[in-house]
């Protein structure tokens, strides 16, 4: 028996006003019902979803706040800014602890990969670099290319990750070793590849370019590329997918949010001003909550918006 297609349904179910600038960059926080925002306005914010009146300043930084990355098992923030500075924020002691600077050019990705206690920054020069979390010395430094490097994701498995480069490629490293292993092209050249994801399956990867094309990339098979969507009308930012696997939402800077089928990448629902009171500007960043199955999206017209993502089938009464 052929399984009914996914319908899903979307409601707004708040939205959080207060950043003085545009907003770049969401990340969960210590709890379900919290999370942060990064913002133009130089500001960290977190955020309660629970009670809606109830945010704090974390941090207020030198230069626009660019990218974050919450690490639960050390209760540390780390924050990156337009100067190529990353801030390490103890959420225990409330203070700043670390200010790591290599970079001189903005930081637009960080990750946190537990299996080798290391911090993953991605900047504006075309560098990555890579953090002890112990110590905080810098491990490597690699030129990649000339353009912004701004997106990157880890599959633990095969010991590999992915990364977003200005110059329409993709670049996969051994996490262990960080030779490059392959180089995936698929999208326009020199149209930057914002936003890169591993499927939760471990057998796809997925990419979203300024060309607006949602590419999808089978591992299995030399990373060959079978699927090119044109999902948006303009370039894709963030790429992010739901707490049960089953469906995943794009954030483009043609001012929508659209939520796919998982599994055969259907376009399900498209999160617009017009039907939803969607975003009126870029969307930037968008973050899938495992509170209340929360879809939050924010951008540049300063807003961040929750949506309540509500899934049946159509055999459903």
């Amino acid at each position: 028996m052929i399984a009914a297609p996914a319908k899903i349904q979307t409601e707004k179910a708040g939205q959080f006003i207060g950043h003085g600038g545009a907003i770049f960059t969401l990340e969960p926080a210590y709890n379900a019902h919290l999370f942060y925002s990064g913002s133009s306005d130089n500001m960290v914010v977190e955020w309660n979803m629970e009670d809606q009146q109830q945010n704090k300043v974390v941090a207020k930084l030198p230069a626009k706040a660019m990218a974050l990355k919450y690490i639960p098992e050390r209760n540390l923030l780390l924050v990156g800014q337009s100067l190529g500075g990353i801030h390490v924020i103890d959420l225990n002691k409330n203070e700043e602890i670390k200010l790591l600077q290599l970079h001189r050019q903005s930081i637009y990705d960080i990750q946190y990969l537990a299996e080798k206690e290391s911090i993953w920054a991605l900047a504006g020069d075309g560098t990555l670099s890579v953090w002890s979390i112990n110590d905080f010395s810098l491990i490597t430094a690699l030129k990649l290319c000339d353009k912004k490097i701004r997106s990157i994701d880890f599959n633990i498995v095969l010991k590999e990750a992915a990364i977003g480069c200005g110059d329409g490629s993709i670049r996969i490293f051994d996490f262990e070793t960080y030779v490059e292993k392959k180089i995936l092209k698929g999208h326009l050249d020199d149209f930057s590849v914002n936003t890169v994801c591993y499927h939760p399956n471990g057998k796809l990867l997925l990419s979203g370019s300024r060309d607006a094309c949602l590419n999808v990339w089978d591992i299995e098979n030399e990373y060959a590329l079978i699927h090119r969507i044109p999902a948006h009308n303009y370039a894709i930012y963030s790429i992010v997918f739901s707490s049960d696997k089953k469906f995943f939402a794009t954030g483009s800077r043609d001012k929508t949010v659209k939520i796919w089928d998982a599994e055969n990448f259907d376009l399900l629902l498209r999160i617009d001003k017009h039907q939803h009171e969607g975003h009126t500007h870029s969307v930037n960043k968008l973050l899938w909550s495992d509170f209340n199955n929360y879809l939050i999206s924010t951008g540049d017209d300063k807003a961040i918006m929750v949506w309540g993502i509500n899934n049946y089938n159509t055999n459903d009464n």
